[in-house]
């Protein structure tokens, strides 16, 4: 139950994610920060191409790259209004993956009390 490739496949995305939104407060923690370049996260492709090679989802661990976006005067390449809406995004996809893993381990939950 806690080895199948739904739940280990939830596990990945929800740290995935959670890398995701550390990348993206540091990167709006970093805005002023003269020459900075924002970072971002990549695990989807990844994760998705481990399912549908039959490997194993757990071997996917996110990767972190430099966004080759163009700088501002300062040297920083962090743009706001693409971190904001990334964290949007991010934050949604992060709720709905908990709420997959609360469902999935609630019936677990169930299926011990024999409800």
């Amino acid at each position: 139950m806690f080895d199948d490739i739904s739940s280990s496949s939830l596990r990945v995305a929800a740290a995935g994610l959670a890398a995701r939104q550390s990348a993206i407060a540091n990167n709006i923690a970093n805005i002023e920060t003269p020459g900075y370049r924002a970072r971002k996260v990549e695990f989807e492709q990844a994760l998705s191409g481990a399912i549908a090679h039959g490997d194993s989802p757990d071997s996917v661990t996110p990767s972190t790259q430099t966004s080759l976006e163009p700088t501002r005067l300062n040297g920083s390449n962090v743009n706001l209004d693409e971190e904001t809406l990334s964290h949007i995004d991010t934050t949604m996809r992060y709720q709905l993956t908990m709420r997959a893993l609360d469902s999935k381990y609630g019936l677990l939950r169930d299926a011990i009390k024999g409800a």
